[in-house]
């Protein structure tokens, strides 16, 4: 019984890993809304429903099936830190991760470097900014940039 348990939870907690920002009847359900409460209360009943994954699949309930978006997405949440520290600098293996998982072409990245710096205050707004927050900012950002928004899914 507790084999089964701990790989529920397991479970759980691998498919919030991959969980993509704004995305399920969670997101829905608690659109426009800041703070800690309604992002768990979100991710909570995603994960209750397993409709996020659904979305995921099929590109419904608010979620974007875009691979480069979901592999920058994970790579985002294992990494933040790293990332950020790139960001704020302009520079780095991270960022230039970031690039490439977006499929920025070498030609655009210097672009995409300055844009993240200069907008890094945007992005990161505090230290408790989840990568969920950083992405979703990411992709705002290059989307109201003439170079970068043809690597942002419509």
């Amino acid at each position: 019984m507790k084999k089964l348990i701990a790989g529920a939870i397991l479970l759980g907690a691998s498919s919030m890993a991959f969980a993509q920002p704004g995305c399920g009847v969670g997101a829905m359900i608690w659109k426009g809304q800041s703070g800690i409460a309604p992002h768990v209360l979100a991710a909570t009943t995603n994960g209750s429903f397993g409709n996020q994954t659904f979305g995921m699949t099929t590109g419904t309930l608010g979620c974007r099936t875009n691979e480069a978006v979901q592999s920058m997405a994970m790579y985002m949440n294992s990494n933040i830190d790293k990332v950020a520290r790139d960001m704020s600098r302009g520079s780095g293996e991270n960022l230039d991760t970031l690039a490439v998982l977006l499929g920025v072409d070498e030609a655009d990245r210097s672009t995409f470097r300055k844009v993240l710096q200069d907008n890094f205050a945007t992005i990161f707004p505090s230290s408790d900014t989840t990568s969920d927050q950083a992405v979703d900012s990411i992709l705002a950002l290059m989307e109201q940039d003439q170079t970068l928004s043809k690597y942002v899914p419509a």
